[in-house]
């Protein structure tokens, strides 16, 4: 129990000091921020009662879950309102059934709880401050994370789909190659996510400069939901993104696909590495899960499909015709697979576009349970 405190512990004072760089200067002062950053680096070597007299005094309360009274665990898996999470959206439709796909295989005394995100570097935000364990996320966030940490905090378990994600420009806009795209705006839907650094290492690849904050085209990261709004309203000349925002963006704005990604991988399940680390057999339990969940999927599209719609609608407020999922599933494939040569492709994408320069050891990143 005291490991289990003593990292909360620095998981709750990492977000303080996270909510004290954000607070503008007028209202903090550095001498407070620094202040936090000596307390993080000290608080191993406190002892449990004035952990808990530190946090008291930031008026935080930490949370020890059941496991270390021995009454259980509590899973939280992140994932974002995309088709491309098909198996987070699947087994969340089959719980509004009443029927629990992981608990049914995991275990009862185990509780899968289910958090939304935009995009990837938001999960794996979540992931550092300890507020997740398991993510559905594209595999560039994960290498950005994996980096970030120097190989300490991600490991990815397993894959989830290849595909779904297409570069869509505006219908009657001449553009056909890279260099066609000087001048232009290109939304991603979030700032280094997967799409962002595919759109950058394309554009790239074309001989254009692109910069972080600008170059010969002008890249966007812009939430899905808006992506459509700006493209509709010509404010965006192209977006890369995922399903079923490709499909929507065909069928609502007349966007026609430039480029598809049929076979790059769009979605992996990682786990934090302290909670693999601690807790592996139910880490390897869920994965298996998710594998049989991807077989299910594989063989009932039709009703996997009914229930990704749904879902979308019930927990998102986001309701699309079937004919529009099917025309975006037939974009995917919905697999477990994954392998150590295929990130690497995408450490290389990441590096080109000056996201990531010295890359850790990869062999511990990819851990299948």
């Amino acid at each position: 129990m005291v490991g289990e405190l003593h990292r909360r512990a620095e998981s709750v004072l990492w977000a303080v000091l996270g909510i004290l760089r954000r607070i503008p200067r007028p209202l903090i002062g550095r001498r407070e921020i620094h202040a936090g950053r000596r307390t993080l680096l000290s608080i191993s070597h406190l002892q449990p009662r004035r952990v808990l007299a530190l946090l008291a005094a930031l008026g935080v309360s930490v949370f020890v879950p059941s496991t270390a009274c021995g009454e259980g665990i509590t899973l939280r898996v992140g994932h974002f309102p995309n088709i491309t999470h098909a198996q987070a959206l699947v087994a969340r439709n089959f719980e509004r059934q009443g029927r629990s796909w992981f608990a049914a295989r995991i275990g009862q005394d185990v509780k899968v709880e289910w958090y939304a995100y935009n995009a990837g570097p938001s999960a794996m935000e979540a992931i550092f401050a300890g507020s997740l364990d398991l993510a559905y996320v594209g595999p560039n966030p994960a290498i950005n994370a994996y980096a970030r940490s120097d190989g300490q905090e991600i490991r990815v378990i397993a894959g989830a789909v290849n595909g779904g994600s297409a570069l869509v420009v505006q219908p009657d806009a001449n553009l056909a190659t890279p260099s066609d795209f000087r001048g232009k705006r290109i939304g991603t839907p979030q700032f280094g996510n997967t799409q962002d650094v595919a759109a950058r290492a394309w554009l790239m690849a074309g001989g254009l400069r692109i910069t972080q904050t600008g170059g010969d085209a002008l890249v966007l990261p812009t939430a899905n939901p808006d992506q459509l709004a700006l493209f509709k309203t010509r404010q965006l000349d192209a977006v890369w993104t995922v399903e079923p925002w490709v499909t929507r963006l065909e069928q609502e704005a007349g966007g026609k696909v430039l480029v598809e990604e049929k076979n790059a991988v769009t979605t992996i399940l990682v786990s934090r590495a302290e909670f693999l680390s601690s807790h592996r057999e139910v880490v390897a339990r869920f994965a298996a899960a998710h594998r049989d969940l991807t077989d299910w999927i594989n063989h009932n599209p039709a009703e996997a499909q009914r229930m990704v719609r749904e879902e979308l609608r019930l927990q998102f407020r986001t309701d699309m015709a079937p004919e529009l999922v099917a025309r975006a599933w037939s974009r995917l494939t919905v697999t477990s697979d994954i392998s150590l040569e295929t990130l690497q492709r995408f450490v290389s994408s990441a590096q080109q576009v000056g996201f990531l320069h010295a890359v850790p050891d990869l062999s511990r990143f990819l851990d299948v349970p």
